[in-house]
């Protein structure tokens, strides 16, 4: 009965670090993809060029409001981010430009203008992915004190260009009794809760981004979850005969022989079983095949026959269906399955 429950033990960790190393490259390949595009950056000043300046001169909104958006608009063709500008914020604040004057990136532009010390370049454009609500506050303070009659100045012109910051601080500004120390903690306050939603709505998307890279994965390394079980009970129950065998004497050795289908030495093959586990075998069906021998240079195969073969049987299917809905859980999840199976505490 131990033996037995010792076997699902050994199954149950040999699978959940098998969905945890392929749920780090999942995360690992996000993130580079979110780093590398500068996504985060880009969702933050779409959301602040819709919030200040409305649509863009083609009347669409600068958020993506579809899947394809994300995956090709914002990263690609529809950067909202100002232009870098390696000097400190101007020593005096500029007035929003009146109705004639506006464009439709004015209060981007003086905006940027307020927060670009905290900024170093991304390919030619602000890398500014965080801004904190009592920085976004006092940039609007600063805005206000460049206009004649303050808030109430900032709050016209902002009517007058169209922004649709008009009605938020507008409602702020009445809700604050037209008090500056109550509209400025308001502004704060306000700004907080749109960058908590706009996270959500940021995870949302990037939900999408990883199920996409989850899938490319288990099928360009055709991880078939059910056949990976299977292979762990095999391998675990392989060890133990091989354990069985070693301690015996020399008439035990035959069966091992059989096993092995080794000619002359056995016990070359009791050492490859041991050094090769199935956690290793499980990327033996990948497009492409990595074999690190014990001496020389390693090499890289092309297996896309294999491969190919694998995909285009239904059987596999299953395993691959069970290998992707166990990665959209996540690298943290199955860490906690991972500590809790094995007892592990966090380090505090």
């Amino acid at each position: 009965m131990i033996a037995l429950l010792s076997l699902y033990v050994d199954l149950a960790i040999g699978l959940v670090l098998c969905f945890l190393l392929l749920s780090l490259v999942v995360s690992g390949l996000n993130e580079g993809f979110v780093r590398l595009l500068s996504i985060r950056s880009k969702f933050l000043w779409a959301y602040l060029r819709d919030t200040m300046d409305g649509a863009d001169a083609s009347g669409r909104a600068w958020l993506p409001n579809k899947v394809a958006d994300v995956f090709a608009k914002l990263p690609f063709t529809h950067d909202p981010r100002p232009e870098h500008n390696q000097l400190p914020a101007p020593p005096e604040v500029a007035p929003v430009p009146a109705e004639e004057g506006a464009s439709k990136e004015a209060m981007t532009t003086l905006f940027y203008q307020r927060v670009r010390e905290i900024d170093h370049p991304k390919a030619g454009r602000t890398s500014i992915a965080d801004i904190p609500p009592e920085r976004f506050a006092v940039a609007m303070m600063e805005m206000a004190s460049a206009e004649q009659d303050g808030v109430e100045g900032l709050l016209a012109k902002l009517k007058g260009i169209g922004s649709p910051l008009h009605g938020h601080l507008q409602g702020l500004w009445e809700g604050a009794q037209r008090d500056m120390d109550r509209f400025r903690q308001g502004v704060e306050t306000w700004f907080d809760a749109e960058m908590r939603r706009l996270s959500m709505l940021y995870r949302r998307y990037v939900k999408w981004v990883v199920s996409v890279v989850g899938m490319v994965i288990v099928l360009l390394l055709s991880v078939d979850g059910l056949e990976y079980a299977k292979t762990l009970l095999r391998d675990n129950a392989y060890r133990s005969a091989v354990s069985a065998i070693a301690g015996g004497g020399a008439e035990r050795i035959e069966p091992l022989k059989q096993e092995c289908d080794t000619p002359g030495n056995p016990y070359r093959c009791v050492t490859e079983t041991l050094s090769s586990p199935a956690l290793v075998k499980v990327f033996d069906h990948a497009i492409v095949s990595v074999v690190i021998p014990e001496e020389g240079d390693p090499s890289v195969s092309w297996n896309g026959g294999v491969w190919w073969e694998r995909l285009t049987t239904l059987s596999h299917w299953p395993g691959f269906l069970l290998t992707y809905l166990a990665l959209l859980f996540g690298a943290p999840f199955w860490w906690d399955v991972f500590r809790r199976i094995t007892g592990l505490r966090s380090s505090k």
